[in-house]
């Protein structure tokens, strides 16, 4: 079940990006085993269902005693991988930091998660998804002309830049070890991961064609083709035409003279918008989606978190699924022959056993 299927990883839990990425490698059909504070309070303070904890067991611990920290030390004699999301220089202190693991276990892959990294001036400051992206430079490049920057929610740092190049750098370093029979430290640091996503953007500044200046350029609300407008029912249509052939079919649709709206006259820019928003206020969303979305216009409704699912192209492709009661994203990315799945956990002590440790 899953193209991980037979790799063990111990997630030592946390919030954020370390949750996340063991969902990843659980959704690929890792052995995941998730060890916890019994005390540890719930995600912003809201008790509910644990979706990110998908597909793997829990098992309390508590790493002040040393019963505790012997469990963690004999699971990761079994384990391929171990993450963590601790500050630095925290799990040395409880005896459980890389050196004292990879001596035990040389095959180990160590993922280590963290705001600002392993090392460096502000490697031991406490922050947040917003802090790690304002450092890296990305949450300057997202506002509109003349406002105040917007966070996109906490995606691009926690998850994006975070949690997702803990897994991969995890798969690379377990890929890695079958060659070679070692193990290593992954430094998975959420300021590098973020400023990694921005690599376009500074690729297109070195060639002159980004400005600093947000909401001036095509992908930051500068351009009128690449927007999101209001409709006259308080939705909203998202408009991605950056090629010249959907941004012509674009025009077509909306009954405008190509003449009088040339794509790449800049100067123009905030007069087309204008006229854009003006005529997107005439129907509603819906009624614009039935016109537009069929066509290679680029233009699509902006759906909701609680209409996402409903939309005929994600039943279709099964991209949402319900599991324990809950509506959900299906595993991504999708392979055709170790198909993976959200998977029902063993029970605590029956994932203990299965890694050949009877607690009694």
């Amino acid at each position: 079940m899953g193209p991980l299927k037979g790799i063990r990883i111990i997630e030592m839990a946390g919030i954020g990006p370390g949750p996340f990425a063991a969902m990843l490698l659980a959704d690929m059909g890792a052995d995941v085993l998730r060890l916890y504070r019994a005390d540890q309070p719930a995600l912003l303070g809201a008790a509910g269902p644990d979706v990110t904890g998908r597909g793997r067991a829990s098992v309390p611990v508590n790493l002040k005693e040393d019963d505790g920290r012997e469990l963690v030390l004999s699971l990761a004699d079994k384990a391929d991988g171990l993450i963590e999301g601790f500050r630095p220089g925290v799990m040395e202190r409880l005896g459980l930091g890389p050196d004292v693991l990879l001596k035990r276990n040389p095959r180990l892959v160590y993922g280590r998660m963290t705001g600002y990294g392993q090392e460096g001036p502000m490697s031991s400051v406490a922050g947040h998804d917003i802090n790690y992206i304002s450092l890296a430079g990305v949450l300057g490049a997202i506002a509109r002309h003349g406002e105040k920057p917007l966070f996109p929610l906490n995606l691009v740092g926690d998850y994006g830049g975070g949690g997702m190049f803990l897994a991969f750098g995890v798969v690379c370093g377990l890929l890695e070890a079958r060659g070679s029979g070692r193990g290593q430290v992954v430094d998975a640091a959420m300021v590098d991961g973020a400023a990694t996503l921005m690599t376009i953007f500074h690729g297109l500044r070195a060639a002159g064609i980004w400005r600093d200046e947000p909401g001036t350029n095509v992908l930051d609300s500068g351009a009128h083709f690449y927007e999101v407008y209001e409709t006259s029912d308080g939705g909203h249509i998202s408009v991605g035409a950056i090629e010249p052939q959907f941004y012509a079919k674009l025009l077509e649709l909306l009954e405008l003279d190509p003449a009088e709206f040339p794509q790449w006259n800049n100067d123009r820019w905030p007069e087309f918008k204008q006229r854009f928003a003006e005529l997107f206020r005439t129907r509603t969303r819906d009624e614009w989606a039935a016109l537009l979305e069929p066509a290679d216009a680029c233009a699509t409704p902006v759906l909701g978190i609680g209409e996402a699912a409903a939309h005929p192209h994600m039943t279709a492709r099964g991209t949402f699924v319900e599991h324990d009661g809950v509506m959900q994203p299906a595993p991504a990315p999708r392979f055709s022959r170790t198909v993976p799945e959200i998977a029902d956990p063993p029970t605590p002590d029956e994932a203990l056993r299965a890694w050949g440790v009877d607690q009694g």
